[in-house]
């Protein structure tokens, strides 16, 4: 295959994915040159944020202690857009995630401090008071109700994609997996899904299939592109984001519908506060322009709700 603009930036985007796991540490500062090659051009940086007002009625639902505080330390998992990337400069971060994090800080009248954070160590790190509020694509399933609280701003969820010579049309069962190699997120409820199922392959006497995880999506899309994942299995919104910025793969289909949320150590009294700021974010406005923005109109919820039940 030649190489194209299109495969040309897939190297960039991978290469800079797959570096970005060494900011886990939370230094942003420390993304790649690579970053910025990936980000330039593709990352849209319109501000749909600044604008928002504090919403008073929402500010006094915090506990007294934030209000005096005025600050809350937030965790995000960067590199897998649209939900987080970096921008242009290796530095900066952008993407859903960040625009709400922002735009609900704006309406309670807070300041955030954002610490980057690898995906699978954030919700731990919330129930031992680490951080305030995760960030990262968050789906909300029953076992994670269970030890983390929610509040939800968007719905995505998971499907499947795979390269142009692939035979998979749709991935309706994943007994249509049995015999193929899946490549896909750690710690994420895809790899939880994969494994709980894989007894559907060999209770009709078939080969099950292989998991293979990783720690970032760039890792992931190279192991698809390479051949050694036949499908990978990920967010809808990542996937059909990525997809368009590479040759030689196509978004297969969603699998299942989730809630997305904003992630809280159990028993928050956060919560409230959350929520009322989302809804007012539909209010005015701005929630439908971050979803513009970044071109997830399909992911619109109707209102924001804590710790709903999982989407079945």
């Amino acid at each position: 295959m030649p190489r194209t603009r299109h495969t040309a930036a897939f190297a960039l985007i991978t290469v800079a994915a797959l570096a970005l796991t060494a900011c886990g540490s939370g230094d942003p500062a420390a993304a790649p040159a690579g970053a910025a090659a990936a980000a330039e051009g593709k990352v849209p940086t319109s501000d749909v944020v600044s604008s928002v007002r504090k919403d008073e009625a929402a500010a006094k639902l915090l506990p007294a202690d934030v209000r005096a505080a005025g600050t809350l330390t937030v965790a995000a998992s960067v590199g897998n857009p649209p939900g987080s990337t970096y921008l242009a400069d290796g530095k900066t971060v952008a993407g859903t995630d960040i625009d709400f994090a922002d735009a609900v800080a704006r309406k309670l009248g807070l300041r955030l401090t954002r610490e980057v954070a690898s995906f699978e160590a954030i919700l731990p790190a919330l129930d031992s008071g680490k951080y305030d509020v995760g960030t990262g694509n968050f789906g909300v399933t029953e076992e994670r109700r269970g030890t983390i609280d929610f509040v939800t701003y968007i719905n995505d969820g998971q499907g499947f994609a795979v390269r142009d010579d692939s035979g998979l049309k749709k991935v309706t069962d994943l007994n249509q997996l049995c015999g193929l190699t899946v490549g896909t997120g750690a710690g994420t409820t895809f790899e939880v899904t994969l494994e709980e199922n894989r007894h559907l392959c060999t209770d009709a006497g078939r080969e099950p299939y292989d998991v293979k995880t990783y720690n970032d999506q760039g890792a992931t899309w190279a192991s698809l592109q390479q051949g050694r994942s036949d499908v990978v299995m990920s967010t809808i919104n990542g996937l059909r984001y990525a997809v368009e910025q590479q040759e030689g793969v196509r978004f297969l289909n969603e699998f299942k519908r989730l809630d997305v949320g904003f992630a809280f150590k159990k028993g928050t009294p956060l919560a409230p506060a959350f929520q009322a700021a989302v809804n007012g974010l539909k209010a005015d406005g701005t929630y439908d322009r971050i979803l513009k923005k970044w071109g997830i109109g399909a992911s619109a919820i109707t209102t924001s709700r804590i710790s709903p039940p999982e989407i079945k």
